[in-house]
């Protein structure tokens, strides 16, 4: 049963019972609906508690239920008749109360929480707003400037914050039914959430502050918009009307594009995890983990494994080079201590668990080594050799490589079903993404620990076949390649990058690069020099720009000019570059539309994609979109270049590559 109804004397406790995480379904609201009932009616039942079993209260509806309009009874009703009970309800919250999860607490009459508690509405990371009352309820409960922030940015608020605005009335760190209990027995009458009145700013200004920042962050996104609109109802109608108004709003943005592309996109993020050759093959315990490397990329990837509390042994090429990696590493867990994603005590239990030196053979007890080398095929088969001598028989070895063959750098092993990549993506403590690479002949028990790994780290997980550039950097390539020739066809830096990010890009092509430096790309491009095909158009404008020391920000000027505060303007010298090498190419110049260049971009990006798949490097066009969203920072809300492209063919977003 979805709903389980029991007796503790005089207080009736319902718990959801939907595994995994107790999501709010047809037969969960229908129980719901029946529990009410069955209290109001019992004379012997004083009040209610409501909590959730397996450790969590609610983490809302189902991703799919949202494809279609619900079966009665709807949760809004529920919830009314929650609210207009003459017997108290008393939410029990652990865990998680999500979305609807938190709607439904918001509908008891008081509400309950162990301190580990989280609680918040993210319907506009589907590109919706709360349509059950969430933005009505909610500023009934905690200021209404923060009501919006809440729902606006989507983030969760632990309890002992939530207990602080008002969302709980109490923080219990023991057991949370008895205490549920021994509230709800001293309850008083019950006053409905919606017949409080609107709770004050938390400053004079602060909501109409808080609407124009949310506006502004939008970036086209209508969610964030009618968030703003619905918080202003619930301010200035009857909470009945405003609840009218929020249901309208609900309905026409859940048929709308952007909810489409953003449950697409968070789906294809949980279907990562599937893998089918994986069906019943166990991953090798991970419980430490070696690093090769200990530059930028290195101590990220240490940092990752120490923040999800794995031990690290980081080994470098010299002492001095150690120490700095090491420096590196703790400097990134201060700033985890400093932002509060830590605690003292478990920044102090991280810095124990980690290990910096010089010494090759201390990687020996490590289950798992990661590789982060300089890009070289030479230094990396030069250092799995030596792996290959050093490391246990059963451990798992992995290059962070972005490009190389990872074959050809397992068979130096001796081991290579044992070798895989993991690509991690700068900053490698930060980004999500992790392609988790899979040459010909690798151990399914090792594939499955590069997965498992992805996932303890807290990463998405995307599975990738050998290729240069695999999925991510093979589609960065192709679009940066389209870019360049823009540049030499009409158009200038400053134009593409503003064409991306009126698309939603959080920055443009040309800046990442300034940012990144462009020497980095530079000697990649000397390295491949020798092999590049004769035929292909080769646009060297890039490397101009460092042939004359403009390596990008870090020396003021790049593809962009710098002025000392690190701002960005448009680069007359880099304009007339340009204009000369279209001059030496005999290219007449013309001037492109930010439409026209972003139908440029798209096109690349669609047709690499595809025939990412057609050579089976990518299992599907989901994964496709998800990389390029994790990765590159294509607006969630577009769904990704694969999808976007079937939807505007009419077509489905999915397509498979060969299985992986």
């Amino acid at each position: 049963m979805a709903i389980r109804m029991t007796r503790d004397g005089g207080v009736a406790i319902v718990t959801i019972d939907v595994p995994p995480v107790n999501a709010i379904s047809q037969a969960v609201r229908r129980g719901l609906l029946e529990a009410v009932e069955a209290s109001a009616a019992d004379p012997e039942v004083t009040s209610v508690v409501l909590a959730g079993a397996r450790l969590t209260f609610s983490e809302g509806e189902d991703l799919c239920d949202l494809e279609h309009a619900p079966d009665d009874p709807l949760l809004g009703e529920v919830l009314r008749r929650i609210e207009t009970s003459g017997t108290p309800w008393i939410a029990a919250v652990q865990g998680k109360a999500l979305g609807a999860g938190l709607d439904l607490a918001m509908a008891c009459h008081r509400r309950i929480a162990v301190s580990s508690a989280v609680l918040g509405l993210p319907e506009v990371s589907l590109g919706l707003i709360p349509g059950a009352g969430g933005t009505v309820r909610l500023p009934r409960l905690i200021a209404l400037d923060r009501a919006l922030e809440m729902i606006v940015t989507g983030k969760p608020m632990g309890a002992e914050d939530a207990c602080e605005a008002g969302l709980i009335d109490r923080v219990v760190s023991g057991d949370l039914l008895s205490a549920a209990t021994a509230m709800a027995r001293e309850a008083a009458a019950p006053v409905p959430t919606l017949a409080r009145p609107v709770c004050p700013e938390s400053a004079p200004g602060a909501f109409e502050d808080a609407a124009k920042r949310a506006v502004s962050r939008a970036k086209g996104q209508a969610a964030p918009v009618a968030a703003v609109e619905a918080l202003r109802q619930a301010r200035d109608l009857p909470a009945e009307e405003a609840l009218v108004r929020e249901r309208r709003l609900f309905l026409a943005l859940r048929g709308g594009e952007e909810a489409r592309a953003l449950r697409h996109i968070n789906l294809a993020e949980r279907a990562t995890r599937r893998i089918d050759r994986l069906d019943g093959v166990a991953p090798h315990p991970v419980r430490h983990v070696g690093v090769i490397g200990g530059g930028t990329m290195g101590a990220g990837i240490a940092a990752a494994c120490l923040l999800a509390g794995v031990p690290v042994t980081m080994v470098e090429r010299g002492a001095d080079a150690a120490r700095a990696g090491q420096g590196r590493v703790h400097d990134i867990l201060d700033g985890s201590l400093k932002r509060g994603k830590l605690t003292p005590e478990s920044h102090a239990e991280r810095l124990a668990a980690f290990t910096a030196t010089d010494e090759f053979d201390a990687l020996a007890p490590a289950d798992l080594v990661v590789e982060a080398a300089f890009e070289d095929m030479a230094v990396k088969q030069e250092i799995f050799a030596r792996l290959g001598r050093v490391v246990r028989p059963n451990a798992v070895l992995a290059t962070n490589t972005s490009y190389l063959d990872v074959g050809a750098i397992a068979a130096q092993t001796g081991r290579p079903g044992r070798v895989i990549g993991l690509h991690f993506f700068a900053p490698a403590h930060i980004m999500k993404l992790l392609e988790v690479v899979a040459p010909d002949g690798l151990d399914d028990r090792a594939l499955a620990t590069g997965v498992a790994f992805a996932r303890r780290l807290g990463k998405i997980p995307v599975l990738a076949g050998v290729c240069d550039g695999f999925i991510a950097n093979r589609l960065m390539s192709a679009y940066r390649r389209e870019a360049e020739y823009m540049l030499e066809d009409g158009a200038f830096p400053w134009q593409i990058d503003a064409a991306m990010e009126a698309y939603g890009f959080p920055m443009g092509l040309f800046r990442v690069q300034d940012l990144s430096g462009l020497d980095i790309s530079w000697a990649m491009r000397k390295r491949q020099a020798a092999s590049r095909d004769p035929a292909q158009r080769y646009v060297r404008i890039g490397d101009l720009l460092c042939e004359a020391g403009h390596f990008g920000r870090k020396t003021g000027r790049g593809y962009y000019a710098y002025d000392d505060a690190g701002t960005a303007r448009p680069s007359p010298e880099t304009a007339a570059l340009i204009e000369a090498e279209s001059a030496r190419k005999c290219i007449a110049r013309r001037a492109f539309t930010e439409g026209e260049i972003m139908d440029r971009l798209l096109e690349v990006m669609r047709t690499e994609g595809q025939r990412i798949l057609a050579e089976g490097i990518a299992r599907s066009a989901e994964d496709i979109d998800v990389v390029m969203v994790n990765a590159f920072g294509f607006p969630r809300w577009k769904g990704g270049p694969m999808f976007a492209a079937a939807r505007q063919a009419g077509g489905a977003a999915s397509g498979s590559g060969h299985q992986l």
